[in-house]
């Protein structure tokens, strides 16, 4: 499908980016994830972000998510003292494949990094950053299992809350964002979703990594 960027008067990028993020939720919260600054939520938002960056279907990523939420492991706290062994089995039984022991090893891991570095409660972590996004990237990916791309995942949801991130939007958002004539940059989609509004941002490239994900675009330029 070709591309609409040369064709898109910038009153009409406005419109579509208007439509795009009208639902009023992010990703996370499609997808029964709520995004608040909330230390078990954060926390729920950051095991997601670490499934999303796996290969393989998304949705079983959010099934896993979910799976290990309705297990009680919705804190960090309660996911350190989780058995590895009950990690492996439930996101074996979400449909995950591949190394589900390395997965259940990670995700231990880093629920035991939060509670030891942050007492569990990633808003610690915004305050030991001072705030600044590039101290927050740098914390962040020095977690276990979040690298750059889980970084991009966490804080396309965390911007709307942790408002000095934006603009994030994460490589599926963008290759839905170039395809669909909208920009190119995460500072190209802030200047259609507004002057500071990183929460109308984060519905806006959330929006556009499903219509990635699920290849909507023929629904989109209807």
């Amino acid at each position: 499908m070709p591309t609409h960027t040369a064709t898109r008067s910038v009153e009409e990028k406005k419109r579509l980016a208007r439509r795009l993020a009208g639902d009023g939720r992010g990703f996370a919260e499609c997808f029964g994830f709520r995004v608040t600054n909330n230390p078990a939520q954060l926390f729920q938002v950051l095991y997601l972000s670490v499934l999303l960056a796996r290969r393989g279907d998304f949705h079983r990523a959010v099934d896993a998510a979910t799976a290990l939420r309705d297990a009680g492991w919705d804190t960090a706290a309660r996911m350190a003292r989780s058995r590895h062994e009950d990690r492996v089995r439930v996101l074996r039984a979400a449909g995950l494949r591949g190394d589900l022991a390395g997965l259940a090893d990670t995700l231990g891991d880093l629920a035991r990094t939060v509670v030891d570095t942050y007492r569990g409660d990633l808003r610690r972590l915004r305050t030991a950053a001072r705030q600044d996004p590039a101290g927050e990237r740098r914390l962040l990916t020095a977690l276990p299992g979040v690298d750059d791309e889980v970084c991009d995942l966490f804080l396309r949801e965390a911007q709307a809350l942790w408002r000095e991130a934006a603009p994030v939007a994460d490589r599926r958002a963008l290759a839905a964002a170039r395809r669909l004539g909208l920009g190119r940059t995460a500072g190209d989609l802030a200047g259609l979703a507004g002057s500071g509004e990183s929460e109308q941002l984060s519905w806006l490239v959330g929006a556009l990594a499903r219509v990635e994900l699920e290849r909507r675009y023929a629904e989109v330029t209807a």
